[in-house]
């Protein structure tokens, strides 16, 4: 998308505008500069990598050629093909630099980790709530987490709106104009986001790669190696800026990005349709793989594909991957090993007050502002061993320290969510706790609050919470079987309570069948 041509009459005033953007943009930069200590900072450290290793053309573009084919169809096919996306129609028609380069932002936070589709509504809700760079500054976290509640990786709102105040108050509400300032001075924004905002808002001539553009790339050059290695990671980001057209810099990276997400994807791409088949050395590796499968063994490697001078390419599959028929090719990119999330424990509580003054009432409280999900609003709760040690008498202490003393006889264990977050896979032991006889609660120390039921769905709560509370309303007291609404299971590995516990347990709790299944959430 090419940027925006300033009106005759006010070259002078944009000039000077420039200047004093410049200006500020220097100064801000200079002195984020002096905070770091170590020598080798992100940015040097990403421009000095270099490869060593011996490297074959084949899997790079050789001739200006290739790239200017490259470059002509896939702009043509995204001119034809591309998605009506809403961050795409604001920032068409937005003629404001500092509103363009806002927009793109969002969504480009909002679009890492998460689906298109999901983000839609929610990109259209923020922006309509806050439409420029100072509401957003002006709004609390509180509105912020919010609004961002159940789209997961919650820190990333928190440090969009950081990043909307720094520059509000110290970059005089004008954006960065550079992808290498825009890394620098913006919260949250990496090498990325840097360049998407610089080339889409602001035409700067500067390629992307991300999770699209990764398998784009390793399919059209073969590209076998580890993708999130750091020579494989550098010889992307090469290609990526190689092939980047210099008069569409932004449509070009979404074209890139968009030929990924609706084309050329992980499972059953439709190479049929790609503008670029014929520029592809995975294609041709499957056609010429299938011409020679009765000739030689399958699985070997033609030497004359990728042929380096001395040792082995460090961007070819290494031998003990051998090509899968079966993939096609989906042989690229690598798949990379994860490492799996860590495993924990949490016992959390809905005490509920049915007869609080004004309707019934749930307590929440809030999460810390820093580390996971940071300043939302859940249930009581505390760190638990998965045998359940102490589980319930460390619960009872954690409610008490909010309201006081409360009936430990009607703590009721309900069952168990598993949640997975990026990282960690969090195993929440549900109790329910329901104040019918006490005198209503009315005052809380800060940090909690009592919500109806209706205010706590539209709470800054996670998605972990929201399942937390099914599992509690399909066993509400008094009811004798649980909600067919809400999956629950019997715990593994529980340790037995005491003889009176099970008889009063036996009175309180309704019948969970042994062979339940949890109620298990994707990533959110």
């Amino acid at each position: 998308m090419r940027k925006p041509r300033a009106a005759v009459g006010s070259r002078s005033r944009c000039r000077k505008q420039a200047s004093s953007q410049e200006g500020r943009e220097k100064r801000a930069l200079s002195s984020s500069q002096a905070k770091l200590s170590a020598p080798d900072g992100l940015a040097r450290q990403q421009e000095e990598v270099r490869l060593q290793a011996p490297v074959s053309p084949y899997h790079l573009f050789r001739d200006t050629a290739e790239v200017t084919v490259f470059r002509k169809r896939l702009l043509s096919w995204y001119d034809r093909e591309k998605r009506d996306l809403p961050w795409r129609r604001r920032v068409e028609g937005e003629v404001d630099l500092d509103r363009r380069a806002y927009a793109v932002w969002v969504s480009e936070v909002m679009l890492q980790q998460t689906q298109v589709a999901t983000v839609i509504d929610y990109y259209t809700r923020w922006m309509q709530k806050w439409p420029t760079l100072q509401d957003l500054a002006r709004a609390s976290l509180e509105e912020v987490n919010q609004l961002w509640a159940g789209l997961g990786y919650y820190s990333r709102g928190r440090r969009l709106q950081e990043g909307a105040r720094k520059v509000v108050e110290e970059l005089g509400g004008h954006m960065p104009r550079t992808a290498e300032t825009l890394q620098w001075l913006l919260p949250g924004v990496g090498r990325y986001t840097a360049r998407a905002i610089a080339s889409i808002a602001f035409g700067q001539a500067t390629g992307v790669v991300d999770g699209n553009v990764v398998r784009v790339l390793c399919r059209v050059r073969a590209i076998g190696a580890d993708p999130s290695s750091t020579l494989v990671s550098q010889q992307l980001w090469s290609l990526a800026q190689q092939l980047v057209e210099p008069a569409r810099p932004g449509d070009f990276n979404q074209a890139a990005m968009e030929l990924g997400a609706t084309v050329c994807t992980p499972q059953r791409p439709l190479c049929s349709q790609c503008p670029v088949q014929s520029l592809c050395r995975a294609r041709q590796r499957v056609e010429r793989e299938q011409l020679s499968a009765s000739r030689s063994p399958p699985g070997s490697r033609d030497v004359e594909e990728c042929a380096p001078n001395t040792g082995q390419c460090q961007l070819c599959a290494p031998p003990t991957e051998p090509w899968d028929q079966t993939l096609g090719v989906a042989n690229f990119p690598r798949k990379v090993s994860r490492r799996p999330p860590r495993e924990e424990c949490s016992a959390t509580c809905v005490l509920e007050q049915p007869r609080a003054l004004g309707g019934a009432r749930i307590l929440l409280v809030q999460r810390p502002n820093s580390g996971l999900l940071a300043g939302l609003w859940e249930f009581p709760s505390v760190t638990a061993e998965p045998s359940g040690q102490h589980q319930r008498k460390a619960l009872l202490r954690e409610l008490q320290s909010w309201v006081g003393p409360v009936p430990a006889t009607c703590l009721r264990h309900l069952g168990q969510v598993v949640h997975t977050f990026s990282h960690i896979k969090l195993t929440y032991q549900v109790y329910g706790l329901a104040l019918e006889e006490q005198t209503p609660v009315t005052v809380v120390p800060p940090g909690a609050r009592w919500l109806t039921r209706e205010e706590f769905h539209t709470a800054a709560v996670s998605t972990a919470m929201k399942k937390v509370f099914r599992v509690y309303e399909g066993q509400q007291p008094g009811t004798c079987k649980g909600s067919k609404r809400s999956q629950v299971s019997t715990l593994s590995g529980w340790k037995k309570p005491s003889a009176g516990q099970q008889v009063l347990d036996s009175f309180f709790r309704p019948h969970i069948p042994a062979d339940a299944p949890s109620l298990n959430s994707a990533t959110q």
